[in-house]
């Protein structure tokens, strides 16, 4: 009689993780098995524990240079997977540069998260001045600059979060938002379709695609 096969070690870990909720238990458990290369070929050819299982470490573990297979794993046919992307993708897009030029970019986000827009604007503008190709810089910049009613210039930084970052959804819907508050609506329409194939899970972003396409069309 044949022997009952075992399961898959990330199938096991990660369903322990799921009982613990224990992340860091879970990474650590993943990262002693397990390459980054070889969780990032899982988020592809696994079934769909191991998608899971796999994104949510490679969201964990991994940095910036994992960008794109998690911007992939956004449209994963499972809901579980995308969330998952989701989630570890905006990690990413703050694992990038060395340590001091990451610790500067968390003050910016703190700056963005207390509303302290001017502030965030000048920390930004340092960093971009030292680091252009951090996306997530030109991202918090932009929300920066929305916030300070500065539609045009958050524009053009939401344009330059995408050039470095294709996958950067956020920078696309904030486009979006500009747009809108500059009533140029077809173009806020363009921005949330961008930002929609990059993450269909957006919901609020469907919502105004959805309104947009009502609204254009009684105006035709």
């Amino acid at each position: 009689m044949s022997k009952k096969r075992q399961p898959p070690a990330l199938h096991t870990v990660y369903r322990e993780y799921l009982v613990s909720q224990d992340l860091e238990a879970f990474a650590a458990q993943v990262a002693e098995r397990y390459t980054i290369g070889t969780l990032e070929r899982l988020t592809v050819t696994g079934d769909r524990m191991a998608r899971r299982a796999a994104v949510l470490a490679v969201g964990r573990i991994a940095d910036f240079s994992s960008n794109a297979v998690l911007g992939r794993a956004l449209t994963d046919d499972d809901r579980g997977v995308r969330m998952l992307a989701d989630n570890g993708i905006r990690l990413l897009w703050c694992r990038i540069g060395n340590g001091q030029e990451q610790s500067r970019l968390d003050d910016v986000i703190e700056l963005v998260s207390t509303r302290r827009f001017q502030a965030a604007v000048d920390g930004a503008t340092q960093l971009i001045a030292r680091a252009p190709a951090v996306a997530e810089t030109w991202n918090q910049r932009a929300i920066a600059l929305f916030n300070l009613g500065r539609f045009a210039q958050s524009i053009h930084d939401c344009q330059q979060a995408l050039e470095y970052n294709p996958y950067h959804f956020a920078a696309a819907t904030g486009m979006g938002h500009c747009h809108l508050k500059s009533n140029d609506r077809p173009a806020a329409l363009r921005c949330f379709h961008r930002a929609l194939a990059l993450n269909p899970s957006l919901e609020g972003v469907r919502a105004h695609v959805q309104y947009l396409q009502r609204t254009l069309k009684r105006q035709e």
